[in-house]
């Protein structure tokens, strides 16, 4: 089939590349020409693991980018990619959607014939049906359900194996209101259900769509500050927690998965996503209390750990290495990292503080651009009183010899990955 995709982000150049490899023409349109001409090129825009291999494959073949909207005119369906950034009361910002509907409506107004529209974005329940539809409506002068359909089709992309999720994923949702949108969707992701690894379909309403991708990502940062207040717990009595969460994680009703406790979660979904349906939840009048609660135990994580910090000395005028500036490995997205509060925190008091990541340097320093970065972890150490472990990179769990070049050998390991020996004041978060 012939695809559009409407943004050029994370998500969007992400979809377009694997919709290309699944043997779909796909043209990726968006406003940033260097965006543009980097996928033309070949270049994914983007740092993912398997991207750049899949748009150095198709580019100028089943994969082309645009910044002209009437490219869209030839596709059979769009996709709308687009951020949906929090507001400061933690609801979603729809400000790219809604120009992105615009546009989109202007240009379908010069169309003959069917065309789908689906939501990829993370949006609140009615959002497609209520927001999004009347303005594509409005701009193309055409009605949904007749000239054109909407639908949604949520995105389940870990930063790091976003490739691998797409291509082989546990569930496909599918929301559509009409059985034509339906129909259309399946002819979409046949390829992939073919090609992958038996994933559920789920075919259901496009509100219910939209609920699951925050019911999903909701429950899981729910199950990691659970297992992170039970570690704190336990880490009060002298209890590995480790091994306790290990344990939990073979019943069958509970299940391993996000049980690693440690710093907590960033990034650009779970803070997003659990503010959005807070918010969602509160404009109805229903306070969410659980899901706030696992909110609150998430940003107490790195204060536990600059706790730990104090009670070995004031970091006043102190080196302080900080391993790790992404919010997991294997991407260098900073967003909601739990290193930034953890810089933030021992500037204020007054340390000399030293990052180091092995992809995401570039990307901190435009947030903090006066603090010293290092190109190895050693030398990140070397000289330093006292070493914070803010992601768990496997490069880190590696490290030996290098502690021994450090002025204190002090270890506060957010992630525990760093092994436990003799000549480092080791300690772990949980």
């Amino acid at each position: 089939m012939k695809l559009s995709i409407v943004g050029s982000g994370y998500v969007g150049t992400t979809i377009a590349a694997c919709f290309a490899d699944l043997g779909h023409d796909v043209v990726n349109v968006d406003i940033d020409e260097d965006i543009v001409d980097s996928i033309n090129a070949g270049v994914a825009p983007i740092h993912e693991p398997g991207l750049d291999e899949l748009v150095e494959q198709y580019a100028g073949n089943r994969l082309r980018a645009t910044t002209d909207y009437d490219e869209i005119l030839d596709t059979d369906a769009t996709f709308l990619a687009l951020p949906t950034p929090s507001n400061e009361d933690g609801s979603i910002g729809l400000g790219a959607m809604n120009a992105a509907a615009e546009s989109l409506g202007e240009t379908l107004s010069k169309k003959d014939g069917y065309h789908l529209v689906v939501t990829k974005s993370t949006v609140i329940p009615t959002t497609t049906e209520e927001v999004i539809a009347p303005r594509i409506e409005a701009a193309s002068g055409k009605t949904v359900g007749e000239e054109f359909d909407i639908g949604m089709n949520p995105e389940f992309l870990r930063e790091g194996t976003a490739v691998e999720d797409f291509l082989d994923p546990d569930k496909i949702v599918l929301g559509a209101n009409t059985d034509r949108a339906h129909e259309t969707l399946d002819a979409i992701f046949d390829p992939l259900v073919q090609r992958a690894d038996d994933p559920a379909v789920i075919k259901t309403g496009i509100r219910e769509a939209e609920m699951i991708k925050y019911a999903n990502n909701a429950f899981l940062a729910s199950k990691i500050s659970l297992a992170n207040d039970l570690a704190n717990i336990c880490k009060e009595f002298g209890v590995d927690s480790y091994e306790v969460l290990e344990a939990i994680g073979l019943d069958s009703r509970i299940g391993s998965a996000f049980l690693a406790a440690g710093l907590g979660w960033g990034g650009s979904c779970f803070p997003k996503d659990t503010a959005a349906i807070i918010a969602a939840a509160r404009s109805r009048g229903y306070e969410p209390r659980l899901l706030q609660a696992a909110v609150d135990v998430n940003d107490q994580q790195p204060h536990r750990m600059l706790e730990l910090l104090g009670d070995r000395f004031d970091p006043r005028g102190k080196r302080v290495a900080v391993l790790g500036l992404s919010f997991k490995p294997g991407t260098d997205d900073i967003r909601e990292s739990r290193a930034i509060p953890l810089i933030d925190a021992l500037l204020d008091a007054g340390a000399d503080v030293v990052g180091y990541d092995p992809v995401a340097v570039e990307s901190m320093r435009e947030k903090f651009p006066s603090i010293e970065y290092t190109t190895t972890a050693a030398d990140a150490l070397a000289g330093a009183d006292a070493a914070l472990v803010a992601t768990d990179w496997d490069e880190f769990a590696a490290l030996d010899d290098e502690f021994d070049e450090m002025r204190e050998p002090i270890v506060i390991d957010g992630r525990r990955i760093v092994t436990r020996r003799d000549g480092i004041d080791y300690e772990s978060l949980v």
